[in-house]
C-alpha cells in the first residue's frame, strides 16, 4: 500500500509521521510531504505528483488554521480549505486513491443552549451552521468531499492537542514556566482531540474499509479555564489561574460557546477507545 501524506509538517502530520515510522515500513511505502515541499493550492504540481506516486491513500493534514487570520485572508483559507481540497476529492475518483480528511468543530453553530439540547456532542448529520469563516471554508472543503468522492473519510476534531507543533496545552507550560498567574477563558465547552487518538482512529477506520464522516474526540466536558487547571495540576505548576469571559480577549473570529462532538458513531467500532480527556493529557504529558 503506498500512503501520501499532505501537510506532513504540522502537529497532526507530524503524529501521522511518528505512527507510520513506528508501525514497520514493511506494510506500505508512505511519503510524506510539508507544505513547502508541495503546495496542495499549486493544481498543476499536486495532479502531477499524485498522478506520478499512484497512491492507494491520501492522507491530508494541510489546512490554513489560523482561525482569526482567516477573517482578512479570506481568499487564503478558502484556496486551501476549500479549492484544494475539492480538487483532492476529484483526484481520488480520477485516479483511485482514499482520501483521507480532517474538519473541525467550527462547521457547528456553537450556541450556549445547545449544551442541554445535545448532551453528548453534535452528531455527524447536525445541521452545519458556522460563525466564523475558517468553519466557513472548512464546511465548503467538507461539502466538496462528498459531491465529488465516493471513497474518503472525513475525521471532524476539536481542541487538538499533540507532543508536535503549536497547542494550548503547551502554550500553558510555557506560560506557566514565565508566570504566576494567568486568565482563562471558562464559557467555551468542549474536549480536546490529542493527536496520537485521531491518527489511531484514523488507521482503524482505514484497515476496516470504512467510508464517511467520524467524529474523533475525547470523553467529558470541559472549558479551556479547566484543560489549564489540569495542565499545571498534573504537572505540579504552582500557578494561579482567573477564570474569565470571552470577552475578556477579544478575537477577530467569533468562537463557539459550546462546540462537543458526539463520538457515539465512532465508539461502536471495534478499535476505537474514546479516552477521558484527563487520561488523554495525562498520556500527552507523559509524551512530552
Amino acid at each position: 500500500m503506498m500512503i501520501i501524506l499532505l501537510g506532513a509538517g504540522g502537529q497532526l502530520g507530524r503524529e501521522w509521521q511518528h505512527f507510520l515510522e513506528r508501525s514497520g515500513e514493511e506494510q506500505y511505502d508512505f511519503i510524506p510531504y510539508s507544505s513547502s515541499d508541495l503546495d496542495i493550492t499549486r493544481s498543476d504540481e499536486l495532479a502531477a505528483e499524485l498522478e506520478k506516486r499512484q497512491a492507494d491513500v491520501v492522507i491530508n493534514c494541510a489546512a490554513y488554521t489560523n482561525v482569526d487570520g482567516a477573517e482578512k485572508e479570506r481568499e487564503r483559507a478558502r484556496k486551501v480549505n476549500a479549492g484544494a481540497v475539492s480538487q483532492l476529492a476529484e483526484l481520488s475518483t480520477v485516479l483511485g486513491f482514499k482520501l483521507i480528511h480532517y474538519s473541525t468543530d467550527y462547521v457547528f453553530p456553537g450556541r450556549a443552549e445547545d449544551r442541554s439540547k445535545y448532551p453528548q456532542g453534535y452528531g455527524e448529520d447536525h445541521p452545519a451552521a458556522p460563525v466564523n469563516f475558517y468553519g466557513q471554508t472548512k464546511w465548503e472543503g467538507e461539502q466538496a468531499i462528498r459531491a465529488k468522492s465516493s471513497n474518503f473519510l472525513v475525521l471532524r476534531v476539536s481542541w487538538l492537542c499533540g507532543a508536535y507543533g503549536a497547542n494550548f496545552i503547551k502554550t500553558m507550560l510555557k506560560l506557566g514556566r514565565e508566570r504566576k498567574a494567568l486568565q482563562v477563558v471558562n464559557d467555551q465547552l468542549g474536549s480536546p482531540t490529542f493527536t496520537s487518538s485521531v491518527v489511531q482512529h484514523s488507521w482503524t477506520l482505514l484497515q476496516g474499509g470504512h467510508t464517511g464522516t467520524f467524529h474523533s474526540t475525547s470523553g467529558g466536558l470541559l472549558t479551556w479555564y479547566d484543560l489549564a487547571k489540569s495542565v499545571f495540576e498534573e504537572e505540579e505548576m504552582e500557578v494561579e489561574v482567573e477564570a474569565v469571559s470571552s470577552d475578556a480577549f477579544p478575537t477577530a473570529a467569533r468562537r463557539p460557546r459550546f462546540s462537543k462532538l458526539n463520538t457515539g458513531k465512532i465508539a461502536s467500532l471495534p478499535g476505537c477507545e474514546i479516552i477521558d480527556w484527563k487520561e488523554g493529557l495525562r498520556r500527552m504529558l507523559e509524551q512530552l
